[in-house]
């Protein structure tokens, strides 16, 4: 079984109810049509009741129990989520009148379902931007009260058979947060690791990146990225991980016990912690590109509860996979994992 069957496997266990905010989408319904089939999740699909239904006709789907549609402008629940974005930021100057007109926005409209107990997760992103997407979970689901920060990560399948023995790993943070600090990097590490033993099931180990292993060079990134290396040995010792690590030092076992001798996860790392968000973009595209993984994210990480971002170009496999992944979260987060 690979990792992706894996996890949807583990997803149907225990079905959650996951808002899909783009429901005119083909691949998202078709998406919402195999997460019900198969008894993956129950979907709620948010848009324009004719459009969304339409695009469902044309898949060969119909509307169920398990395959919802949700319209922002005649759902019972529209004036209730009216109401309650009006409160959650009536102290950002927003009117009663301004959280009607907003709520109507499909992503806000999703987030505020999950923010309300309606459903479990949701996800976005197919057609709206990654600032839309994450901006809408932000303000509306927001940070867990645990979390140092709100991060994100990839979830990188190896290709099967990968000579390195790997199936999946965690490439953190490579699609949200800029230009962490040391305490940053630390929490991002914490988090990922987390989410590591929530999607595969297995020990993280982790690697804090940089261009230097062990100070063979000397700069102010890599004083960050060793001094996050150590918050985490003081704070967080039941943890595997080490820094500074070049990627090399950190992948190949080779190379670890020749750069990194004693190393706890010098050349064995799944867990990779990138510097910036420069590397860490760069870093995944590049062994999605090149290297032939399959990656799934941005996976949001630090929420209250689960929304998550899809690429542009995704397919509806993608979307499929993110289904699983944000239901899995969902499990993470109430404890039935």
């Amino acid at each position: 079984m690979t990792v992706l069957d894996a996890l949807q496997q583990r997803a149907k266990i225990r079905p959650a109810h996951i808002v899909l905010s783009e429901g005119h989408d083909p691949r998202i319904v078709a998406a919402a049509i195999q997460a019900t089939r198969s008894g993956l999740a129950q979907i709620t699909l948010v848009g324009d009741t004719q459009a969304v239904t339409n695009t469902l006709s044309a898949a060969g789907g119909v509307p169920s129990a398990q395959l919802l549609i949700a319209d922002p402008g005649t759902h019972p629940l529209t004036n209730d989520i009216a109401t309650a974005f009006y409160e959650l930021r009536k102290h950002k100057g927003v009117t009663p009148e301004a959280a009607a007109k907003v709520i109507r926005d499909p992503l806000v409209f999703a987030a505020m379902l999950v923010r309300m107990g309606h459903a479990d997760g949701t996800v976005g992103g197919a057609v709206a931007t990654t600032s839309d997407t994450v901006r809408a979970a932000l303000q509306v689901i927001g940070k867990a009260k645990d979390a140092a920060l709100v991060s994100s990560f990839f979830l990188m399948v190896l290709p099967e058979g990968h000579p390195s023995g790997r199936a999946a790993m965690i490439f953190s943070d490579s699609g949200l947060v800029i230009e962490p600090n040391a305490e940053e990097l630390a929490a991002i590490a914490v988090q990922s690791a987390a989410s590591y033993r929530a999607l595969i099931q297995d020990t993280p180990k982790i690697a804090l990146l940089s261009f230097s292993t062990k100070g063979s060079a000397r700069h102010p990134n890599v004083s960050k990225v060793s001094q996050a290396a150590a918050l985490l040995a003081e704070n967080h010792p039941d943890l595997d991980a080490d820094g500074e690590l070049q990627f090399d030092a950190a992948f190949v076992p080779s190379v670890g016990n020749t750069k990194a001798p004693g190393s706890p996860t010098a050349g064995q790392a799944n867990v990779m912690i990138f510097p910036n968000l420069d590397a860490g973009n760069i870093g995944y595209k590049i062994a999605q590109r090149i290297g032939g993984c399959t990656a799934i994210g941005p996976i949001l990480q630090g929420l209250a509860k689960p929304a998550n971002d899809l690429s542009r170009g995704c397919t509806a496999d993608d979307v499929l996979n993110m289904i699983a992944v944000t239901a899995l979260q969902s499990a993470a987060l109430k404890g039935t994992t």
